[in-house]
């Protein structure tokens, strides 16, 4: 067995996270904000460190609402793309910092990887799913739940920075959630996620569906008694909603086949382009990128 250590980091999400856990007082010289770049490259830095990972890969948000997942559920993030919301804010404040963070972390010869029309979760999906040996995902975005699969694939759940991690296996799923370890996606379809602007089945909560998982065994299952015994009561609720189910399904489903090119993310050990530590001290980063 391939025992290979493959760390992919969503960027997209520890990027968001910095921009709030770093004080917008660390500047360049010029008065820009550099802020989330400097707080994601010591993340980075901290995470190499503690993982020693073989390949390494960021993955980024092409697009953070997506035009086809919005087709099939019209509120997918639809109030975080209200005029002024916190999204939109923290949008324009990143705005002048992701090229500059992706620039560095380019010439440091770490792998920079996005799919048009399509988030950072998605790319993370299929480039887990071609790893050659164990996975660590690193992202502060449940959804990603749904691709453990012990023993080569587990989620590092943010708690405090990267410092502080919830180590998220399916033994940690059944636990938190009463589901089986493999049925997160299930779960969210039938709960619902309002930070992402999906109702859920109606009048289905987390415990009714972790209730109707941990009977049914799967999405598949529930949906199979739902057409067989529509006039119970918590599943005539599934089958009422049954369009909504289907929807929420593709919305929901991280893909593991995007046609990503082929991309080397053999993780960088020799000394990156030198043009990077004055170009980083240009931004006031050249001690974030000498950790990293």
């Amino acid at each position: 067995m391939d025992s290979s250590l493959t760390l992919l980091v969503d960027a997209a999400s520890l990027i968001y996270r910095a921009l709030f856990s770093t004080p917008d007082s660390v500047r360049a010289p010029d008065g820009t904000a550099v802020n989330a770049a400097h707080g994601f490259l010591g993340m980075l830095a901290r995470l190499v460190g503690d993982h020693d990972p073989d390949f390494l890969c960021c993955a980024a948000d092409e697009s953070w609402r997506p035009e086809w997942r919005v087709k099939l559920i019209e509120s997918y993030k639809a109030e975080r793309a209200e005029p002024g919301s916190a999204q939109e804010q923290a949008e324009e404040r990143l705005a002048p910092q992701v090229p500059i963070i992706f620039e560095i972390l380019q010439m440091c010869g770490i792998g920079v990887v996005g799919y048009p029309d399509y988030e950072a979760e998605d790319v993370i999906g299929t480039l887990a799913a071609r790893a050659p040996g164990r996975v660590a995902i690193v992202s502060g975005d449940r959804d990603l739940f749904q691709l453990v699969r012990d023993p080569n694939i587990i989620v590092l759940y943010p708690r405090k920075g990267v410092s502080k991690m919830d180590v998220v296996d399916e033994s940690y799923i059944e636990t938190r959630y009463k589901i089986p370890g493999r049925a997160y996606r299930d779960f969210a379809v039938l709960r619902g996620d309002p930070s992402d602007g999906l109702p859920g089945v109606r009048g289905i909560g987390e415990k009714l569906a972790s209730s109707l998982l941990e009977r049914h065994g799967s999405l598949d299952g529930v949906l199979e008694s739902a057409a067989t015994s529509p006039e119970s009561v918590s599943l005539g609720k599934v089958h009422r909603d049954l369009d909504y189910v289907r929807a929420a399904v593709q919305v929901v489903t991280i893909p593991t086949d995007l046609p990503l090119p082929d991309v080397d993310l053999t993780r960088p050990r020799e000394d990156p382009d030198p043009a990077v530590y004055p170009r980083a001290e240009q931004w006031s980063l050249g001690g974030a990128v000498r950790r990293l």
